[in-house]
């Protein structure tokens, strides 16, 4: 369940707000010598101000193929280079694209919450099958299954929490 919380925050992070943010090019693989790399493992990528990304590559001759790579991501950025550094200006989001990464983000938080709510189902069918083996007794059972129910509740309330954290980083103008 943890890792399905940790999973729903590195799905956000890669979703573009109106903020630079370096983890927005954490999906990004750059062609390095005939392997496709992470974009982080090749260059430098910094956030000077509020709505400027810089990017500087490690090996300068890497600089047209990390532009190519950014310009063809689904993130719809612009990115310009002066030969050493890629600087990328984040434009303010419009109202319907807030919208849209809105319903994106609950659309994420939802298979989280299913993802935890099967968790749980595996979790209870597993303790039938020990009580049925004589492995615990029914009283056991029964307080196991409350906890795993606390579990999956408290679960499911971060998950709303990181949710609403990014809808209202989205939401922010």
């Amino acid at each position: 369940m943890k890792k399905t919380v940790a999973s729903l925050k590195e799905g956000y992070a890669a979703l573009r707000t109106g903020r630079a943010s370096p983890s927005l090019f954490d999906k990004i693989r750059v062609d390095y010598y005939g392997e496709k790399t992470p974009l982080n493992q090749v260059a430098n990528i910094s956030t000077p101000e509020a709505r400027l990304i810089v990017i500087q590559p490690w090996d300068k001759a890497l600089i047209g193929e990390i532009e190519k790579a950014v310009r063809s991501s689904e993130l719809s950025l612009n990115p310009s280079n002066d030969g050493k550094v890629i600087r990328i200006a984040i434009p303010p989001l419009t109202e319907e694209r807030r919208k849209e990464l809105a319903k994106q983000a609950k659309t994420q938080a939802e298979q989280s919450r299913v993802a935890v709510r099967n968790i749980r189902r595996d979790g209870n069918e597993e303790l039938k099958k020990l009580l049925k083996d004589k492995g615990l007794t029914e009283d056991e059972e029964s307080k196991n299954s409350e906890e795993l129910q606390k579990l999956t509740d408290a679960y499911v309330k971060r998950i709303d929490q990181v949710l609403e954290e990014k809808e209202s980083e989205i939401m922010e103008v």
